[in-house]
């Protein structure tokens, strides 16, 4: 039987929305090697193992982010509501909709994108970074579409589908009412749509949890994002 222990909550709307161009988004994690030593000054969180940050965006009407760059990072892109227009070195013109994953690796060489909102009404999107295990690496991605009533590796570990090897890993559960899943270890996992019970505490929308072992049980549609660390 999996012990659980009392997990630690940061609820989305307890930060301070900030933003630039065309987006609007709270900061749940920042890890002071990639922000400094104030980043978690407004209540925001660490991360675990190489994951240092989530941000919970929404993009007003035909907004966008504007081409920028990054470097030696892993950008994780989870579609919640809406629909992305990717533009820029990397697979320019892919679009994401609701519930696809993006993950782009920037390595050594670094990539340069836009992501667009291309519709009159606003979206959103949870993006994470991963700071990756080794360095210099050659720029990839890798869309993936998450299937209702599973839960979806996306980052991490080290099987023989996992395009992204590493320590930290991530998982996307698309639930319905009643389904469950359960997570041995430490975690870190964030609710994105939906409420449901996790370690028989209820978690709604935006709320950000951590603790040692995750059994969680959808109470509606939802969708859940999951991040470990393997030791």
């Amino acid at each position: 039987m999996t012990v659980l222990t009392q997990s630690i909550k940061l609820q989305r709307d307890s930060l301070i929305e900030g933003g630039f161009a065309g987006l609007r988004e709270h900061r749940l994690v920042k890890n002071p090697k990639s922000f400094g030593p104030s980043a978690n000054n407004d209540g925001s969180w660490l991360g675990i193992g190489n994951f240092v940050y989530l941000a919970d965006a929404r993009f007003i009407p035909h907004g966008e982010t504007r081409m920028h760059s990054h470097h030696e990072v892993d950008v994780i892109s989870v579609m919640v509501d809406g629909n992305i227009a990717h533009q820029g070195s990397q697979g320019h013109g892919k679009d994401l909709k609701v519930n696809d994953v993006q993950v782009q690796r920037a390595g050594g060489e670094g990539f340069s994108h836009n992501e667009v909102n291309p519709d009159n009404k606003w979206n959103r999107m949870i993006q994470l970074w991963v700071l990756p295990e080794e360095a210099g690496q050659l720029a990839s991605y890798k869309v993936y579409q998450p299937k209702q009533g599973e839960s979806t590796r996306i980052y991490g570990g080290f099987g023989d589908h996992d395009a992204f090897p590493s320590h930290t890993q991530i998982d996307v559960a698309l639930l319905q009412r009643d389904e469950s899943i359960e997570f041995k270890g430490e975690f870190i996992a964030y609710i994105t749509r939906g409420k449901g019970q996790a370690n028989n505490e209820q978690i709604i929308d935006g709320d950000m949890i951590a603790g040692e072992n995750l059994a969680f049980t959808a109470s509606e549609d939802v969708q859940l994002i999951i991040i470990q660390v393997l030791h």
